[in-house]
């Protein structure tokens, strides 16, 4: 993973609100929630779900998609591999 890409993901997790969010997406797995129970579980209100969801999906860390109405947030583990074997990559080298 390239220092930028690991680096964004890093900040945007280093938001309480959108550390919140991921942490319940990655407990419900890999077929992620729709946006309206990441809602009502975490009281978090329309808009400010929407700006999280958008700067956690910029970062690669969630993807979405759509079935019928309803608008499902689906974690991206491979991209938090990612950041985490980044972070591992030169653990006690020296």
């Amino acid at each position: 993973m390239e220092l930028e890409i690991a680096a964004k993901a890093l900040k945007e997790l280093g938001h309480p609100t959108r550390l919140m969010i991921f942490k319940h997406l990655v407990k419900h797995g890999y077929q992620g929630l729709p946006v309206g129970e990441i809602q009502e579980a975490l009281s978090i209100p329309g808009s400010t779900l929407s700006h999280h969801i958008s700067s956690l999906v910029a970062a690669g860390l969630v993807t979405q998609r759509r079935d019928g109405r309803t608008l499902f947030c689906v974690p991206q583990f491979e991209t938090l591999q990612g950041v985490i074997d980044f972070l591992q990559d030169e653990c006690c080298t020296q």
